[in-house]
Parts: C-alpha cells; structure tokens; sequence
C-alpha cells in the first residue's frame, strides 16, 4: 500500500480528493500539518509527502525541506507551468520523496504522480 502524506499552505482538501480520485486502490492519503507530514514521511509511516502554496515551494515544501532534506524534494508545478512528466520521472528516479506545486496545478499535478509514482 503506497502512503502519501498531504502537507502544504493551500488546496489539501483537493488534493486528497484528487488522489481518491485517481483509481489507484492501492494508495490512500491523509492531510497532515506540513510538519507532522514531512516527519512522517521521514520516520517511514509514509511514502511520500505532497503539497501546495502559492509558489509552488516555500509554502508546499518549506518544512520538507527542512526535514527530509533538499535532495527529496522538487517543485513540480508553478503557476502557469503545470508538471512535466519527465521532470517528475527523473525526480522519482533520484529519490524524490516531497513533490510541490502551486493551488492551481493540482488537477494535473495529483493524476501525474498517481501515474508515475511506483
């Protein structure tokens, strides 16, 4: 069973929906504080961390940052700039735990990283 944590400023809400969304039966997601979400991905309880602010960073990966280190996390999405599928593969591929995005790229954020995360 993949675990996502769900942390960030904006739209956990909607995330969460999107991933329930998804069609993936073997994913479940819950909404966190940034903190609690990026500790629980670090501790193991958890896959992945996803988020999201206004700019697709700070806000979305401030604590992930902090906690699971800047080498697992990546911005995917900013505003006007939605994710690109082979971004987010190589981030996957390096280890990436903490995926970021701005409010207004959750609808082709969220079914881009049920697609490729493993």
């Amino acid at each position: 069973m993949l675990k996502i944590a769900i942390g960030g400023q904006l739209s956990k809400s909607e995330i969460k929906d999107a991933i329930d969304k998804s069609g993936r039966a073997d994913v479940t997601a819950e909404i966190f504080t940034d903190m609690i979400a990026a500790r629980k991905v670090k501790a193991g309880e958890f896959d992945y961390y996803i988020g999201a602010c206004q700019s697709g960073a700070g806000g979305a990966l401030g604590m992930a940052y902090g906690i699971l280190g800047r080498d697992k996390c990546v911005t995917i999405g900013m505003a006007g700039r939605p994710p690109k599928e082979q971004k987010v593969q190589e981030a996957i591929d390096k280890g990436a735990k903490a995926f970021g995005f701005t409010s207004d790229q959750v609808d082709p954020a969220v079914p881009l990283l049920m697609k490729l995360l493993p």
